[in-house]
């Protein structure tokens, strides 16, 4: 079996700041991958237990970089 390449980085409550992290991400270095579960794709957010919450996914290899520059992202929020 093949080993995953990405690890779980964090769970955002919200696509919007999630976007927002992917983009900070990326614009340092790092490649993501967004996982959300979805009851349909509206233009009116769904916060309904998890179905609002989205997984940020990094490369194995970047999560200790990752995680420093989350760390950035939430002290400039």
């Amino acid at each position: 079996m093949d080993e995953m390449k990405y690890e779980l980085l964090t769970e955002i409550s919200g696509r919007m700041q999630a976007d927002l992290l992917e983009s900070f991400l990326e614009a340092n270095g790092v490649d993501v991958e967004l996982f959300q579960e979805s009851v349909g794709h509206t233009i009116y957010p769904v916060n309904v237990d998890a179905l609002g919450n989205v997984q940020v996914f990094v490369p194995k290899e970047d999560i200790k970089k990752a995680k420093k520059l989350l760390e950035e992202f939430n002290i400039e929020e």
